[in-house]
């Protein structure tokens, strides 16, 4: 069954455009045809408001009250889809902080029996850590972070097969030979809680580290007479940051100066975490952030909370916004020919804004 909707405007993920319609048909956009022919009593419309794609979040911990570390359990995942598809974001990674072997297992499982009871909406697990620098911890529990040994690393990915989709590394405390593995099996890396230096980041860049986690926290700064790991995203040509706009862990000005060097290679994560009393991580909501033991750990935002504040503080323009938020996490993601755009052939989940930003309905 087809379905139609058109609004005010349409950001494509490339332009905005006016006078269309967009059609969808069992989850995909089928076409985009002009309003003048779409059928009037079959078309939703939206009078002064925008249609855009929906969003992407690379690196999210929890929604509701459920923690996916403290609760490895494909029930976790789909609380966490539903909450996300409700606040407009289609696809996400379900991130776990520096833990134990065993609850990695765990997620792993949890990640394959979501698949297997036909959970959607996810396209991996990302890892955050144990393998960082134990000086760039951040709120990570220090005891579990280590060097890996390629033992270790064969078994996990072994184990994983295809649920993991991204690790995050320290590239310094890890060889070459098992960045090179990791990367080997197609899974993202991106370097994080790390002290690594310009020059040798920029030479991991160059043999293949694609992305940064979670720019300007937990890694050695830009500083003019080392300009660490934060100087080398910004500066490099190829690799992609994410960047966590709540004005918390990055001062927007800081956003701004990233986004005017780094253009389409910067993108927006939430790094949300969700309050738990339990467990090695207890996130503390304290206002509109998370700390645990009095340390930052996690946001508060949501994927759309994170575009308005693109938009409003750090002034980027809302296409742009969009972007961030969307085209650019889907093309880290490699999924940028189904995510990301409104065109032929991509999903059919769509954002409905009105004038003031603020999300009327998600398709």
């Amino acid at each position: 069954m087809r379905k139609f909707f058109s609004a005010k405007e349409i950001f494509t993920g490339q332009e905005f455009v006016t006078g269309q319609t967009i059609v969808v048909k069992d989850g995909k956009i089928e076409s985009i045809i002009n309003d003048s022919d779409a059928p009037a009593e079959q078309t939703e419309k939206f009078a002064d408001c925008t249609i855009a794609p929906a969003f992407i979040d690379v690196q999210v911990y929890g929604a509701a009250g459920k923690l996916f570390a403290l609760h490895p359990e494909a029930a976790t995942l789909a609380t966490m889809h539903n909450v996300f598809q409700a606040e407009g974001t289609v696809l996400f990674q379900p991130t776990l902080a520096t833990n134990t072997i065993e609850v990695f297992r765990k997620a792993i499982d949890a990640m394959r029996t979501y698949w297997q009871d036909g959970g959607k909406g996810i396209p991996g697990l990302h890892l955050e850590g144990p393998w960082l620098n134990a000086k760039k911890r951040g709120a990570h529990v220090k005891e579990w972070i280590h060097e890996p040994t390629m033992d270790e690393v064969e078994s996990l990915l072994d184990y994983g097969g295809e649920t993991i989709r991204t690790i995050t590394i320290a590239p310094e405390v890890c060889s070459k030979e098992i960045i090179d593995l990791i990367l080997s099996r197609g899974i993202l890396v991106s370097a994080g809680h790390s002290d690594i230096s310009y020059k040798d980041a920029m030479k991991c860049f160059d043999n293949g580290i694609p992305a940064v986690t979670h720019l300007y926290n937990a890694m050695s700064p830009l500083h003019h007479r080392a300009p660490g790991l934060v100087g080398a995203a910004l500066i490099h040509r190829k690799v992609m940051a994410a960047i966590i706009p709540d004005g918390h862990h990055v001062d927007f000005a800081a956003v701004k100066i990233a986004k005017e060097l780094m253009g389409p290679r910067l993108f927006a994560i939430t790094d949300a975490v969700t309050e738990t009393s339990q467990g090695p991580y207890q996130h503390r909501l304290a206002g509109d952030k998370y700390e645990c033991d009095g340390i930052l750990s996690g946001s508060s935002l949501s994927m759309h909370k994170a575009f308005v504040n693109l938009v409003r503080e750090v002034g980027i323009e809302k296409g742009e916004a969009l972007r961030m938020c969307s085209l650019y996490p889907a093309r880290l993601l490699l999924c940028d020919d189904r995510y990301g755009k409104i065109a032929p052939g991509y999903d059919g989940s769509l954002l409905v804004l009105n004038h003031d930003l603020q999300l009327k309905k998600v398709i």
